[in-house]
């Protein structure tokens, strides 16, 4: 059975990304091959977290059932999962808009290109999460206009890697970059006075907005 395992589906707004701030279904799958620091989803990646094995069709099914027409899938890590380019296919046939969240480790070459209404959200991760040596950079010459590199950032070592990688690559030209903070760790404006020190053109700062609404480790918003 071609099956996916979903650890929560849910409607809430996008509290990050480029539809911030808009309705989506999410679509949260189990299991992640990497361990960030500051992992905030840390419950959907252990063994024994409650998995659902829902199919293609259940899942498609019901964000249809929503009425909503922005979609994310996310996890965990979505390019894990076996039938994820089914799913974004239904998705897409049903004249959606899916966002991949990805965490930079997981070749896009094995999935691109992605149908025109799906845009990859890919992080990088930095020396403050502890798993920069296992970034993909190859994704970068797969990203478009049309999708986003995000840097999440806990201080200033953070920063300034994030700055070298930016320049490196020339990723403002490639896609739209984020700096999005550490929850609690660092103080935005910090990464304000950074972006203007460092002239930082086409960089944006992102807050995540539903952990200023909501309880920070609630689940399902």
């Amino acid at each position: 059975m071609c099956s996916l395992s979903v650890a929560e589906k849910f409607v809430s707004i996008n509290g990050e990304g480029r539809r911030a701030g808009e309705l989506a279904v999410f679509l949260r799958f189990c299991k992640c091959n990497l361990h960030c620091s500051f992992c905030d989803t840390r419950w959907a990646n252990s063994d024994d977290v409650a998995a659902h094995a829902m199919t293609v069709k259940q899942l498609t099914d019901y964000v249809m059932s929503t009425g909503i027409k922005n979609v994310t899938l996310t996890g965990g890590e979505p390019l894990l999962q076996k039938h994820i380019l089914d799913l974004i296919a239904a998705l897409d046939a049903c004249g959606l808009y899916v966002e991949i969240e990805t965490n930079g480790s997981v070749p896009l070459k094995t999935f691109a290109p992605f149908p025109i209404n799906t845009s990859v959200t890919m992080d990088y991760k930095l020396p403050g999460s502890g798993m920069e040596n296992f970034m993909c950079l190859e994704n970068f010459s797969y990203l478009t206009k049309t999708d986003t590199v995000k840097f999440v950032v806990g201080d200033l070592l953070d920063l300034d890697r994030a700055a070298e990688i930016i320049r490196t690559f020339d990723l403002t030209a490639r896609s739209c970059v984020y700096f999005s903070p550490v929850f609690g760790k660092i103080h935005p404006d910090v990464i304000v006075s950074f972006m203007k020190e460092h002239t930082l053109n086409q960089v944006r700062l992102q807050l995540q907005l539903h952990k200023y609404i909501w309880d920070p480790e609630r689940r399902g918003v």
